[in-house]
């Protein structure tokens, strides 16, 4: 998220002993790698053991991953060198300056729509780590089974989510800023690495005949569609593209092959986290992973409890900021008509639309939220839509550039096609996740 990149900039560059630059901040590669990291790793990480079982087993979700990240370091290469040319410092601006208006807008309109669905996603979690925590309370408290818990409406995780929503995020949402964030965004490194910690932790010390032996490879699962269907749980997981061009726009060297190294290093570094989060959470259920890994484990489990708080506390820190970016590209547009209507944009106008628009977006996400059935639903739309951050738009970048930079005709021609494979790539995986999305959901329906 830029948003977020900024804020992590700024903090960095507060904490130097250097002066401050008239540029604004500046990042060496250790910050800039550790902002790229913050951002893809994220809720994505709960979905990877399910998506190994989906593609058929480890060797051939290792093979997707592999290919993926060609995909996604080129990505974050042509993004760095289009905000070099283009002079712009966010994702929206360097794709309208250089693909042209109606491009920047569709562009626009996809960030909307991705941080809504990121923002139901988040949701879900909750939900999810609600339920299993409302067990554990419930067996902590009473000494009773899960099975002989009490079925009052007041203890029912939906409505907990719901008073979650308009008593906790609500109130941390509906501010102009959300300086929050500054002190709290790291909690979801921290829950990434404790979660992959954990799991891991947990397939050594769980006794031998409650860990499922799985195969490296699973014949059942061996085919393209299935390596196909775990590709929006990898472009989900590895999405930072949005904050890339943040992150580099505040680099100290900008030279691109420092930009291709910090590339390069982030997303080795995600894959690894990722891939030992994937093999353990595989190895230790097998088919039996559930879509979000934690809760395929019971809610007396110590080392899984504290990884349910620590992921629901910066969801909730981090859905404020999610809607923020979401909530001012709409109500700039909202802003932008009133001023052409009217002439003056008041403040009360500007305080109006801003609580109507967090308390709709909230509301609208909640009632998404409680109705899908599993995270996997929301992932496969919201990698589809990520497709857009990471294929498309780099594609297109990577096409227009060409057109007018001063290279040879044979740079022009590789490049060219380059960027053709990424945009219909990206064009394959949007069409088949969405549309695989939209069956499995009216399917539940």
């Amino acid at each position: 998220m830029e948003e977020l990149a900024r804020e992590s900039i700024s903090l960095l560059a507060s904490a130097s002993a250097k002066p401050p630059l008239d540029v604004g901040p500046r990042l060496g590669s250790v910050g800039a790698i550790f902002i790229m990291l913050k951002s893809a790793l994220g809720a994505g990480l709960l979905n990877f053991p399910w998506a190994f079982e989906r593609a058929g087993g480890i060797h051939s979700a290792i093979t997707v991953e592999l290919v993926s990240l060609v995909f996604l370091i080129s990505g974050l290469i042509i993004l760095g060198y289009s905000s070099s040319i283009s002079g712009q410092c966010t994702y929206q601006a360097v794709v309208k300056k250089i693909c042209g208006h109606v491009i920047g807008q569709l562009c626009e309109i996809c960030f909307v729509f991705n941080l809504f669905m990121i923002s139901v996603a988040f949701l879900v979690i909750v939900d999810d780590q609600l339920e299993k925590l409302s067990d554990s309370l419930h067996e902590l408290v009473t000494n009773l089974p899960e099975s002989e818990m009490p079925e009052h409406f007041y203890m029912d995780r939906r409505f907990a989510l719901v008073l979650l929503c308009f008593f906790l995020i609500l109130p941390l949402s509906i501010s102009k800023e959300i300086s929050i964030q500054k002190y709290i965004s790291v909690l979801g490194t921290l829950a990434a690495t404790y979660l992959t910690t954990a799991i891991i932790i947990k397939y050594h010390t769980m006794p031998s005949v409650l860990v499922h032996n799985s195969p490296l490879h699973t014949n059942g699962m061996n085919s393209w569609a299935a390596m196909f269907s775990v590709i929006p749980t990898i472009c989900f997981g590895f999405q930072c593209h949005e904050a890339s061009i943040a992150i580099y726009s505040s680099l100290e060297n900008q030279r691109l092959s420092h930009w291709v190294f910090i590339s390069v290093i982030s997303m080795i570094f995600c894959f690894v986290i990722y891939s030992l989060t994937g093999v353990y959470g595989f190895l230790t259920f097998g088919k039996d992973a559930r879509p979000d890994i934690l809760m395929s484990y019971t809610s007396s489990d110590v080392l899984m409890l504290i990884a349910r708080l620590l992921f629901s506390i910066s969801i909730i820190t981090i859905y404020p900021i999610t809607l923020l970016l979401g909530r001012s590209v709409i109500q700039d547009l909202l802003l932008s008509w009133r001023q052409r209507r009217s002439g003056v944009v008041t403040v009360d106008f500007e305080s109006r639309s801003r609580y109507m628009l967090t308390v709709l977006w909230i509301t609208a996400t909640l009632l998404i939220a409680v109705f899908v059935p599993d995270i996997s639903k929301v992932i496969s739309v919201i990698g589809g839509i990520s497709a857009f951050f990471i294929f498309i738009f780099p594609g297109l970048c990577l096409m227009f550039a060409m057109q007018s930079e001063p290279v040879s005709c044979k740079t022009r021609v590789i490049f060219t096609v380059w960027g053709v494979v990424m945009l219909i790539c990206g064009a394959f995986i949007f069409g088949q996740s969405t549309t695989i999305a939209v069956m499995q959901l009216l399917g539940k329906i």
